[in-house]
């Protein structure tokens, strides 16, 4: 009997539906969890690595706590978002090899030919190199597995609005580092620091620059050996890490446009970089350009701890470009198109900038092939680029100094004499502090004269068309050479309106008269120029200190008044005696003609205060050259 009821208590068991459910419902689970598991392996098998941008760093994110670092998780999007290049009419490959020192494309182009490796790739870790250009007496430097940490560098955040900061000192904004902020991983068991002693003189000279940024960071640099480079975050696309000075003054500005646009094309990038400001400015109008031009635009505070780099790029500050030390140093290039430099290449010449502007154009959506008939069939516009008071910084009063003391005269008078004439004039009132950047660059691009006194605003001659006129109102105080050598570098037709004070007397007859005077004195200058720079034939001197202060060079035009080229100093003075010779320094340094003892007279001294600090006294200064040279 004991087998039937055990055989039947088993033919019960096999009937209960609870019995059962237990059995099944665990394989079940087990089956869907296999398939979950299998599908989950194809998925991650298809997915193609994504690239964060540095915007995208700052977006929405999952935090996990990993002891002191966080981790950061984020879904991966379908594709890159960083920006192709735009075709550039003006474009020439930026190819390595043996450019010419003192060339046109040594000074413009792709003179950075020295290639130092300070870290070589090896087995996957890190690396970092420099391209050291012998003609600027620069580098750009670029690095794999790169961490900078903000919580190291000393400085405001950064980004703030304008009205937030208002009376903040320049010295808040700018990077202090400490050891350490900059660190790169080693595939070996390398550490300490990043550079030997004296590669900083030899490949990052100071150049005269008081504050060199870039110098610092890179003394500040540690090697660290494999696992030991602790991130927060990691930007898998190459970024550009800029430092700004004079970041609201258009034509410093655009000098650091150059300077990210020329590194980005000597490290042959795929594609736009992003950018990361190493600075603590606050935000200011040009900010809309430096978004448009590269893909993405942070602040390096805005990260929330030691951030990383699959590849990053130290752009050289704005005032080591040729844009800045064409004020100071004496060298033959004359703008070109690309077409004819294609056919015949030549050393003196050059379309880089013209390629530049074309850039810059393009990021606004400005740029068109048909451009130059457009300007021919809608008639002959004249832009008046005005100066006008704007907030520009936290140290700014909102008042700008007036270059022309009757500008809206000027600008009346001319708009006068256009309304007579038989063929159909536009003068455009250029008022630029309040246009946006899509606005000042169509009024650039589409003018036929460009007119006005020495200003910041001029410096849009970058991305005029090849065809445009350029009358420069100079009053006796500015005689300065930014916009005749941009005119000269692209081949525009250039004239200088010379006035003995900052007044300008206007009738319709006065201003037919300086266009004819400046076409005569223009043809003269280029007949008389014979190798010096642009076609004023003017003579370059340095005045220089033993002591290497920061005052390197001054600029004159015969029988006109100097002017000063100071960089990261606390004052500077300029004055003449009353027989006209003048005297000028900053920082320490002075100088005058040479080989003369230059005698100033008190009420001739001009005080321009540099940020606080000295101020020259009253008494009648004497100073003597200490060094010159003559270009």
């Amino acid at each position: 009997m004991m087998p039937v009821r055990t055989h039947h208590h088993h033919h019960q068991n096999n009937n209960n539906p609870r019995l059962l459910l237990r059995r099944i419902i665990p394989r079940i689970l087990l089956l869907v969890f296999a398939i979950y598991a299998v599908s989950f392996g194809l998925y991650l098998l298809r997915q193609v690595p994504h690239t964060p941008t540095a915007g995208e760093l700052d977006d929405e994110v999952i935090d996990v706590d990993e002891g002191e670092f966080r981790v950061v998780v984020q879904a991966p999007p379908s594709s890159s978002s960083q920006k192709p290049w735009p075709r550039l009419p003006s474009f020439l490959p930026w190819k390595s090899g043996s450019v010419p020192p003192r060339s046109c494309e040594g000074y413009f182009g792709n003179g950075f030919t020295n290639l130092v490796d300070v870290l070589p790739s090896r087995g996957g870790g890190g690396w970092f190199r420099c391209h050291y250009s012998e003609t600027l007496r620069s580098s750009i430097c670029e690095g794999g597995r790169v961490r900078i940490d903000p919580g190291l560098i000393a400085m405001s955040r950064g980004g703030e609005s304008l009205e937030q900061v208002m009376g903040r000192s320049e010295e808040e904004e700018l990077p202090r580092y400490e050891n350490g902020a900059l660190q790169v991983e080693a595939a070996a068991k390398r550490t300490g620091p990043l550079v030997e002693p004296g590669f900083l003189d030899a490949y990052v000279p100071a150049g005269g620059i008081g504050m060199h940024t870039m110098r610092s960071l890179l003394d500040s640099a540690r090697v660290v050996p494999p696992g030991e480079l602790h991130c927060s975050q990691w930007v898998e696309e190459p970024t550009l890490l800029v430092t700004r000075f004079e970041y609201a003054n258009l034509f410093h500005t655009i000098t650091d446009w150059y300077s990210a646009y020329a590194s980005s094309r000597v490290t042959d990038l795929p594609n736009r970089p992003n950018v990361v400001f190493v600075d603590g400015h606050c935000k200011a109008q040009l900010e809309q350009t430096w978004e448009a031009l590269f893909s993405n635009v942070t602040y390096v505070k805005n990260f929330s701890g030691p951030v990383c780099f699959r590849h990053a790029i130290l752009s050289p500050l704005g005032y080591e470009t040729a844009l800045f030390k064409g004020l100071s140093e004496s060298f033959s290039c004359e703008g070109a198109s690309a077409e004819s430099l294609r056919a015949k290449p030549d050393n003196q010449k050059t379309a880089r900038l013209s390629e530049f502007g074309e850039m810059i154009l393009a990021s606004f959506d400005l740029l068109r092939d048909d451009i130059l008939s457009s300007k021919r069939s809608n008639g002959l516009n004249v832009l008046f680029v005005r100066r006008e008071d704007y907030l520009a910084h936290p140290r700014h009063s909102g008042k700008v100094e007036s270059r022309l003391s009757n500008e809206k005269e000027v600008y009346d008078a001319i708009e006068s004499w256009a309304k007579g004439q038989k063929c159909k004039i536009n003068v455009i009132n250029g008022l630029f502090a309040h246009m946006n950047m899509t606005e000042q660059l169509r009024a650039i691009e589409e003018a036929s004269v460009v007119i006005g006194a020495h200003g910041a605003g001029l410096t849009h001659l970058v991305s005029a068309t090849p065809d445009t006129k350029v009358l420069e109102i100079i009053s006796s105080m500015y005689r300065r050479p930014h916009f005749a050598l941009i005119s000269h570098w692209k081949s525009l037709e250039y004239h200088a309106i010379n006035l003995p004070g900052s007044y300008a007397t206007v009738t319709d007859e006065e201003i037919e008269q300086w266009i004819k005077e400046e076409r005569k004195k223009g043809m003269k200058r280029k007949r008389k120029s014979r190798g010096t720079v642009g076609t004023a034939g003017r003579l370059y001197a340095s005045a220089c200190v033993p002591e290497k202060r920061t005052c390197r060079v001054a600029a004159c035009i015969p029988n006109s008044p100097v002017y000063l080229l100071c960089m990261g100093v606390r004052w500077a003075f300029a004055a003449a005696d009353d027989d006209g010779a003048e005297a000028f320094g900053c920082g320490g340094a002075a100088g005058g003609y040479r080989g003369t003892t230059v005698h100033v007279q008190p009420l001739g001294l001009m005080r321009l205060p540099i940020g606080k600090g000295k101020t020259k006294d009253k008494k009648t200064p004497e100073y003597r050259i200490i060094n010159d040279e003559y270009g």
